[in-house]
């Protein structure tokens, strides 16, 4: 049976990636996101592979998040998989120096966004009994590194979410994953340093990064396991990585 995914943040990066390497294995598409002419641009490419509709809000929304998902037509309204991707880093300061604009915008999007998302989704799941939850986190979900206070926190909370979420929809035969990259080369550091783009460079810099197509990879080999089979919290460094801070630059 055909199965339906639904993904966050579909427009670039790991949620776009994840799109093609779904869409050339012939999984219904749901794809989600605030940039309607991305959208638009990536439905049409992606439909001749497989049936693709969008969504175009922001899951920090929580109205729009309900109202988006209510909306879905009936060919699309049985989710198997859930990939919970969107999230964004905003400003790298110090906690004395930090913006509460940027903590909140982390927040809203990595916290409660996911959440939002979740408990529009879930309901249905636990219904039928079946369904795969990916959350994708970041190695800041494991490590606590300088600058990073609010976005490791909010990432220590996708892990925390991840685990709690496996606990409860346990008896539901729900399988929930988290994946935890290190350094992959998107549009991140530019988020994070506000359209700095020499800083954004420096930071892949002098080293293989990841790529998003990379981590797409792995989210399509978790989601293919057999289904008794659920890899629950997996970290992916690019060789060149040893830890959050730690990088072997040539």
């Amino acid at each position: 049976m055909k199965q339906t995914a639904f993904i966050t943040g579909a427009t670039s990066g790991i949620g776009k990636a994840t799109a093609e390497i779904f869409a050339k294995n012939n999984i219904r598409l749901i794809l989600c996101g605030r940039r309607k002419e991305r959208l638009q641009e990536l439905q049409k490419e992606l439909g001749q592979f497989t049936e693709v509709t969008t969504l175009q809000f922001d899951v920090s929304n929580k109205e729009a998040v309900f109202t988006a998902i209510n909306s879905l037509p009936e060919n699309f309204s049985n989710i198997d998989i859930l990939i919970n991707n969107a999230g964004n880093a905003h400003g790298f300061s110090t906690i004395q120096n930090g913006s509460i604009d940027d903590w909140d915008a982390m927040i809203d999007i990595n916290v409660k966004g996911l959440l939002y998302v979740s408990k529009a989704i879930i309901p249905k799941m636990t219904e039928k009994n079946h369904g795969f939850i990916v959350n994708i986190g970041s190695i800041a979900a494991k490590d606590v590194y300088a600058n990073g206070n609010v976005y490791c926190a909010s990432k220590h909370a996708v892990n925390a979410l991840n685990k709690a979420m496996r606990i409860d929809l346990n008896k539901y035969n729900i399988r929930v994953s988290a994946i935890h990259p290190g350094a992959v080369e998107t549009a991140f550091s530019d988020i994070r340093f506000k359209g700095d783009t020499e800083k954004a460079k420096s930071v892949y810099a002098g080293y293989k990064a990841l790529q998003a197509a990379d981590i797409a990879d792995i989210i399509h080999f978790v989601i293919t396991r057999p289904y008794h089979v659920n890899i629950e919290d997996l970290v992916v460094y690019p060789t060149a990585q040893a830890t959050p801070t730690i990088l072997n630059r040539k």
